[in-house]
């Protein structure tokens, strides 16, 4: 078994219109500049600061590199082949590209479900939270989000790596994966397509929903809670939930095929590799006054009244950030 005579692919893109490929040429080049700088923006001043003494900043350090990871395996071919006139990829880089994009996305699933526990350790059981949330753990989650992500990754390019492609070469998507490369093969895989279904679908589909109550419990919890310390949980709370839903429903339209759905992948594909990376630093951000704080402290001139300097010495960030408190 293995590749036969095949020796590259076809990337048959978003579009066949080349008027809206010029168009999504230029918007996709933002996109991606805005995914790099906002998650970068976020990962240097987590790491500048001492919010990388707390777990849930620590993690979200880790899940805005994986944003930039993610991202970066599937962006950049998208965008050079908008302006090419074939969007060929090599048999091994389609496989590098497949692992790549399942390695990150499944690492950073793992990752929000540790920043889940995170937040019901620091609201459910706060006399413990040190405790339960050490940085020892905290780098054994991040650790074995690693792994398990390794894991799902491997085991979907082996699965593409047994099967025989000897017939057309055209993949029905602007990236390699695993549904539209089963398609291709020269073998029945009806099997494989239920067991990824029973297995990434079952599992994005599961996460999702242990998720969902997880947060519910959380916020069940806050009733009892000052106003103060219900409004900073909410807000919180309420920022992961909408990262979640962000990244999760697309995921699951994808792995979980239902009658609507199929035809519609790249379109959901789009939500998870080029969306959710795009707003999450928004999310984290806009309503988060640590963030803010530690922005203005790292970037910025707050600092230079007291005699110190800031990372730059000047701010390259908008007013929202640099402005002053009073």
């Amino acid at each position: 078994m293995g590749h036969e005579n095949i020796t590259e692919f076809i990337l048959l893109g978003l579009f066949s219109d080349e008027k809206a490929e010029v168009a999504c040429l230029v918007l996709f080049s933002l996109c991606y500049i805005a995914i790099l700088s906002g998650n970068l923006l976020i990962l240097l001043t987590i790491r500048g600061s001492r919010l990388s003494e707390q777990p849930m900043y620590f993690f979200l350090s880790y899940l805005s590199f994986m944003d930039v990871c993610f991202t970066s395996t599937v962006a950049p071919k998208l965008i050079t082949d908008l302006s090419a006139q074939q969007k060929i990829i090599s048999y091994n880089g389609c496989m590098a590209q497949m692992f790549s994009a399942h390695f990150f996305g499944a690492t950073e699933i793992f990752i929000l479900v540790a920043m889940a526990y995170d937040r019901y350790a620091a609201i459910c059981r706060p006399l413990h939270y040190m405790v339960i949330m050490s940085s020892q753990v905290c780098y054994v989650l991040v650790v074995a989000s690693a792994l398990g992500a390794f894991i799902h990754s491997i085991l979907q390019v082996l699965i593409v790596l047994g099967l025989p492609f000897c017939g057309p070469n055209q993949i029905d998507h602007y990236f390699c994966d695993v549904f539209p490369l089963l398609k291709l093969a020269c073998a029945d895989t009806s099997l494989w397509v239920i067991a990824i279904i029973a297995t990434t679908g079952g599992l994005s589909l599961l996460t999702f929903v242990a998720l969902v109550i997880s947060y519910v419990i959380i916020l069940s919890t806050l009733r009892t809670r000052s106003s103060e310390g219900r409004r900073k949980a909410l807000s919180t709370c309420g920022s992961h939930l909408t990262v979640v839903f962000l990244f999760f429903l697309p995921l699951i339209f994808t792995y979980v095929p239902t009658a609507d759905s199929v035809g519609n992948d790249k379109i959901f594909a789009l939500f998870y590799t080029m969306i959710a990376p795009m707003f999450n630093p928004l999310i984290y951000t806009l309503r988060n006054t640590d963030m803010q704080n530690a922005m203005r402290k790292v970037w910025c001139r707050d600092n230079l009244s007291k005699g110190k300097r800031s990372l730059w010495g000047v701010c390259p960030l908008p007013d929202l950030f640099c402005r002053q408190n009073h």
